[in-house]
C-alpha cells in the first residue's frame, strides 16, 4: 500500500506544466470627463501575479506601446501622465518598474471626438511573472455623444474607480524646498545624490524614493537610500553615461559642464508629506570632487528599502506567508478541518464506525483498511485537480464545488447516498467478490468500501470551505497545473490525515468506545443522516432544474429503490420481484438524470426564498454593483449557492439573525445577492478577479464607495466594521 501511494504522489507531482497563457491582460476602453476636460481611459487588470512595464522598465522589460487609428488612419493623443509604477525583483536580482493588478493609462480628447467612428486602441506589452510574453490587444469602438462604445471590453470598472486612478496620477509639482539633489562625478562615471530633510519621515516600504524616467545619454543603476542620527534620508543613483553610443557622439565632459542642461523626471514618493508627485530638475553641471561624497556617505547608516512588497501569489522562499510551502500548509490545515465539517460529517462517522469494528483486528489489516480510505481521498482529489486542470485550459469558468452545479452529478449522488442509508438500514448488503458483506456489522474484508468511503468523503467536502481552505484554493486555481495539483493532495492528505495516523499507531483506536450491541442503533442513526443528505441534495437538484417532471421523476424512483430493497429482503420468489420493480427503478432514475438537460429549466429562485427570511435583496450584476459604488451607498453582497453549507452556517450564526436585520434597517444598507448555484459566468469570472474561487464570498460598499472584501467568513463586528457602521 506504501508503494502505491507514493507511486500515485511521484506520478502527479511529475504533472507536466501546461500553462494557459490567453488574457493575461484584460482591457476597458471608456470615456471620462473631469473638470470641463475629456479624456480616454484604458482601463488594465493584470492576472494575479503578472506585471506589465512602465515608461522606464528598470534592467529589463518594455514600456507598454499604446497606439490609435481612425478609419484606418493613426493619429496621435496625448497622454496625461503614466500611473505610479511598482518596483519588482524578478529573478537573478533584476530590478524593473511596473504594473499590477489594476490600472489605468489617460489620453487627452478633443471635441472632435464626439462622434467619431471606426476607432481602434492598439495596445502592446510585455507581460511577465516567471516568464515574459509579448501580447498585443485590439479594442475597436464608436463615439456616440462623446461616448466610446465597444463589444471588445472585457472588464467593467465603475466611474468612482476611474476617477479615483485619475486623481492617483504623479502629476508635475514644484520641487519642494527640503529635497536637494546633485551630480557628482563617481568611479568612473556619475552619480546622482540627494538628501531629504524634515521630521517623521516615512518611506514607502518597498519603494524607491525617487524612481527615474528614461533619461538620455544616461542609465540609472540602483538607488540606495542611507539616514543619519536625525532622521534625514539620503539617496544615492550610480548612473552609466551612454553618450558615446549617441550619432554624433557624445563624451562625458571633462569640465563638469554639459553642452545643454540634462533634464531629469522623477516620481517622488515623498516620506515628509507622504505623497506621490512628479519632480522635474534640469542640471548643467556635475562635481567632480567624489572623495567628499564618499567620506560623507560612508558615515551614514544604510537604509534597506530595496525589496518590493510582494503579490499575494508571487511565490517567494523568503516570504512566509507567500510561498508554496505555506499555501500548501494552510490546504493541509483546512483538510483536517473538513473531517468535522458538516457536508463530509455522516461519511467520516462511518467511517469511524468501519474504525469501531477493526479495533481487535491485527495491525496489518487495520492499517490497510485506512491506507485504501486515504487511497480513496487521494484519488478522487487528484482526480478534482486534473479535472479542473482540463477545464481551465479549455476556458471553462469554475471554482471549488464546480460539480454540485451539474443536475446530472447530483441526481447520480442522490442515489448513491440514498442507497448507502437503506444498506445501514438492514434492507440489502454489498458483498465483495470473496463473500464477504459490506455495510453489516459483521463485516471483515471491505478494502473496497473503504476506498468508495474515501471517494464519498471527498466528494462531500467540496461544498464546504473550511478555515485556510479558502487562501491555498485560492492560490491553486490562479496559480500552474502542477500547483493546482500539489494544492489538493495537500487537502487530501489533511482529510485522510487522522486515519493514516490511526493506520500507522493502531493504539490510538482504544480511546474510541468498545464494539457492541450500541453500534446497530448508531448504524441506524448514521443511516439517518444519510437520508438528511439525500433531502440536502433534493433541494440543490430542485433549485438546478426547477423542473416539477424531473423532481417527481426522481421521487419516483427513490420511493421504488426502497421498495425494490424491502421486498428482496422482505418476499419470496426475489428473483421475480427484483425483475417487476427494477426495471422502472431504471427508467425513472434515467429521466431524472436526463430530463434537467432536455427542460434547461432556470430553477427555483434562491433569492425569494432568501427575501423571506425578512430581509429585501437584489440580485446581482455588476451594473448594480457598480451604481452603488458610483452612488457610495452602503451595500452589503453576498454571494452564495443552495449546494453550500458554509454558507448556510453564515446565513444561520450571522444574515439571517435579528441583529443583522436591525443593522440593515437602521443604516439603509442594500443588500446584493449573487446565486451561483448553477454556473453563472458573470458572477465566476468577477469572482476570480477578486482573487475567490468559490462561495462563500461577502463584499462590502462603504460610505466612500469603496469595494472592500470579507472573505469567506464573517460576523456581524466584522461586518459593521467594513461597512463603518455602529
Amino acid at each position: 500500500m506504501y508503494k502505491i501511494l507514493l507511486a500515485l504522489a511521484i506520478t502527479l507531482f511529475a504533472y507536466a506544466d501546461k500553462k494557459d497563457y490567453s488574457d493575461l491582460v484584460k482591457a476597458q476602453v471608456t470615456t471620462f470627463a473631469k473638470n470641463n476636460n475629456k479624456y480616454l481611459a484604458i482601463n488594465l487588470r493584470n492576472k494575479d501575479g503578472w506585471h506589465t512595464y512602465w515608461q522606464n522598465p528598470g534592467d529589463s522589460g518594455l514600456a507598454t506601446e499604446v497606439e490609435f487609428k481612425q478609419d484606418g488612419d493613426k493619429i496621435v493623443l496625448d497622454l496625461v501622465e503614466w500611473p505610479i509604477p511598482h518596483k519588482f525583483i524578478e529573478k537573478g536580482d533584476i530590478q524593473t518598474f511596473g504594473h499590477k493588478d489594476d490600472y489605468s493609462y489617460f489620453y487627452y480628447l478633443g471635441n472632435s471626438f464626439d462622434n467619431a467612428k471606426n476607432f481602434e486602441v492598439h495596445l502592446k506589452y510585455l507581460i511577465c511573472h516567471d516568464i515574459c510574453i509579448p501580447q498585443e490587444k485590439i479594442i475597436k469602438g464608436d463615439f456616440d455623444g462623446g461616448v466610446f462604445k465597444s463589444k471588445d471590453n472585457q472588464i467593467q470598472v465603475a466611474n468612482s474607480e476611474i476617477e479615483k486612478r485619475f486623481n492617483n496620477l504623479p502629476t508635475l509639482r514644484e520641487t519642494p524646498t527640503y529635497l536637494n539633489l546633485q551630480l557628482t562625478k563617481y568611479e568612473g562615471g556619475l552619480a546622482l545624490v540627494y538628501n531629504i530633510t524634515g521630521e517623521n519621515q516615512k518611506l514607502t516600504a518597498g519603494q524607491n524614493v525617487l524612481t527615474p524616467y528614461t533619461t538620455s545619454p544616461i542609465s540609472f543603476k540602483r538607488e540606495a537610500l542611507y539616514k543619519d542620527t536625525k532622521g534625514n534620508h539620503y539617496g544615492l543613483y550610480q548612473l552609466d553615461w551612454d553618450g558615446e553610443y549617441l550619432e554624433p557622439e557624445y563624451p562625458l565632459p571633462t569640465d563638469g559642464r554639459f553642452v545643454e542642461p540634462l533634464a531629469f523626471k522623477f516620481v517622488f514618493n515623498d516620506p515628509v508629506i507622504g505623497e506621490t508627485y512628479r519632480v522635474d530638475f534640469d542640471i548643467n553641471s556635475f562635481g567632480t570632487n567624489e572623495e567628499s561624497f564618499k567620506t560623507f556617505y560612508a558615515r551614514l547608516t544604510k537604509v534597506d528599502n530595496d525589496r518590493p512588497v510582494q503579490d499575494k501569489n508571487i511565490v517567494s522562499n523568503e516570504e512566509g506567508s507567500s510561498s508554496l510551502p505555506y499555501f500548501l500548509f494552510m490546504a493541509f490545515i483546512g483538510g483536517l478541518i473538513l473531517n468535522i465539517m458538516p457536508c463530509v460529517l455522516p461519511v467520516i462517522s462511518l467511517k469511524l464506525f468501519g474504525l469501531i469494528k477493526h479495533s481487535n483486528e491485527s495491525r496489518s489489516k487495520v492499517l490497510k483498511h485506512n491506507m485504501f480510505y486515504s487511497l480513496g481521498v487521494l484519488a478522487t482529489f487528484a482526480a478534482l485537480a486534473f479535472t479542473i486542470v482540463g477545464l481551465k485550459a479549455s476556458g471553462e469558468q469554475i471554482g471549488w464545488g464546480f460539480q454540485l452545479q451539474s443536475p446530472m452529478f447530483v441526481a447520480i449522488m442522490v442515489f448513491v447516498i440514498f442507497t448507502m442509508a437503506l444498506n445501514l438500514f438492514g434492507l440489502f448488503e454489498f458483498k465483495t467478490p470473496g463473500g464477504t458483506k459490506l455495510g453489516n456489522v459483521e463485516v471483515r474484508n471491505t478494502f473496497y468500501g473503504d476506498f468508495i468511503s474515501g471517494v464519498l468523503a471527498t466528494v462531500l467536502s467540496t461544498p464546504c470551505s473550511a478555515p485556510f481552505l479558502g487562501t491555498a484554493l485560492t492560490f491553486a486555481f490562479s496559480e500552474s497545473s502542477t500547483n493546482i495539483v500539489m494544492i489538493f493532495l495537500a487537502i487530501g492528505l489533511g482529510l485522510s490525515a487522522p486515519f493514516i495516523l490511526t493506520g500507522i499507531f493502531p493504539a490510538l483506536i482504544r480511546f474510541l468506545p468498545k464494539p457492541g450491541m450500541w453500534m446497530d442503533h448508531v448504524k441506524k442513526l448514521l443511516g439517518l443522516t444519510l437520508i438528511l443528505t439525500v433531502v440536502w441534495l433534493l433541494d440543490v437538484y430542485s433549485a438546478l432544474v426547477g423542473s416539477p417532471v424531473a423532481m417527481m421523476y426522481i421521487n419516483s424512483a427513490l420511493v421504488f429503490t426502497f421498495f425494490l430493497f424491502y421486498m428482496r429482503k422482505n418476499m419470496t420468489k426475489k428473483a421475480l420481484a427484483t425483475l417487476i420493480i427494477v426495471l422502472p427503478v431504471f427508467y425513472l432514475g434515467y429521466s431524472a438524470i436526463t430530463t434537467p438537460l432536455n427542460t434547461g429549466g432556470n430553477g427555483n429562485s434562491l433569492i425569494e426564498d432568501k427575501k423571506r427570511e425578512g430581509l429585501n435583496w437584489t440580485k446581482w450584476t455588476q451594473e448594480e454593483m457598480n451604481k452603488r459604488i458610483d452612488e457610495k451607498k452602503l451595500t452589503f453582497i453576498d454571494f452564495t449557492a443552495r449546494w453550500c453549507i458554509t454558507c448556510k452556517v453564515n446565513e444561520k450564526l450571522v444574515i439571517n439573525t435579528d441583529s443583522f436585520k436591525d443593522m440593515v434597517a437602521e443604516n439603509k444598507i442594500d443588500l446584493l445577492l449573487g446565486d451561483w448555484t448553477r454556473k453563472d459566468e458573470a458572477i465566476g469570472k468577477w469572482l476570480e478577479s477578486q482573487g475567490m474561487v468559490g462561495v462563500p464570498a461577502y463584499f462590502v460598499i462603504n460610505e466612500n464607495g469603496e469595494l472592500i472584501k470579507l472573505g469567506e467568513t464573517i460576523t456581524l463586528g466584522k461586518v459593521k466594521k467594513a461597512l463603518g457602521v455602529n
